[in-house]
């Protein structure tokens, strides 16, 4: 290797090390550097699939997500005590603790994301995972995403963060805000059915395509999941897109259809009124 190859190599070594340390690898295009002499073989930096397949979320021929998530009952250790859903919330939360189970998760976390909101809430929103600022606060949502998800709340649905509940599938943020893995799906489901048996919405949103795959059961695009309720666990589940991916994409047309999704939620609650008519 010449000296001027060597200088470009370090550098983008350096550079692509550097960026790794305080993971801002999603956006990055180099997925590649050539070898030093006697490397057995290359080095590799992939981004993020969470971040990269946003700009995708409408492409129906997208690679699907395929998680074998089988013998995901509630934990068998908890039982959910009598008393206000708020206090057997506060259970939950103090049962899940500092949860051991992911060994990659419980390495790079911060906070365990639990959930926020209205426990006796119609409508809870599931998303993924938490992002680098739900790890921070310990919330769902509080980012840039999450500003944008208060907007969808009060200006669409006319409704306030307090008259929702907002939770993940996983409860920890994955590194660099990759995809959920099997075995922490796994590990988390269970979770995520209790809170959906003490809270008993009436209606779920999934944001994203990873989340209305996993509540539908679909391995297909967002494109064709949205605009049409699903069931999961009994409930009804309106797929749409992620805040983030409108973040990306802030078009009048992926606005549009957010807000057609969102109205078909609406329309379904004035139409059959339940706990909290």
């Amino acid at each position: 290797m010449n000296a001027s190859r060597q200088s470009i190599y370090q550098l983008l070594s350096q550079y692509l090390h550097q960026e790794a340390a305080n993971e801002n690898l999603d956006d990055l295009c180099i997925t590649r550097l050539p070898p030093t002499p006697g490397s057995p073989t290359s080095i590799h930096y992939s981004p993020a699939p969470a971040a990269t397949a946003a700009a995708a979320l409408n492409d129906s021929t997208q690679e699907p997500y395929t998680l074998d998530i089988s013998d995901t009952d509630s934990p068998a250790q908890f039982v959910i005590p009598d008393g206000s859903k708020q206090s057997q919330l506060d259970a939950l939360r103090a049962f899940i603790g500092q949860c051991p189970q992911c060994p990659v998760l419980v390495r790079n976390r911060r906070s365990v994301v639990f959930g926020s909101g209205n426990p006796d809430a119609d409508i809870m929103f599931v998303g993924e995972a938490p992002g680098n600022d739900e790890d921070i606060q310990g919330i769902p949502f509080v980012g840039r995403a999450g500003q944008l998800l208060m907007n969808i709340i009060e200006k669409g649905m006319k409704m306030s963060r307090d008259d929702v509940y907002i939770a993940n599938i996983l409860k920890c943020r994955p590194p660099n805000n990759r995809n959920p893995q099997a075995d922490e799906v796994r590990n988390c489901t269970p979770f995520l059915h209790l809170q959906l048996d003490i809270i008993k919405p009436r209606v779920i949103i999934a944001l994203g395509l990873f989340a209305a795959q996993f509540l539908t059961g679909k391995e297909i695009g967002i494109g064709k999941l949205r605009g049409q309720f699903h069931y999961y666990r009994d409930i009804p589940v309106m797929p749409t897109y992620h805040p983030a991916y409108l973040l990306r994409n802030y078009s009048r047309e992926s606005r549009q259809k957010v807000w057609d999704d969102i109205q078909l939620v609406m329309q379904y609650l004035r139409e059959n009124p339940g706990k909290n008519a």
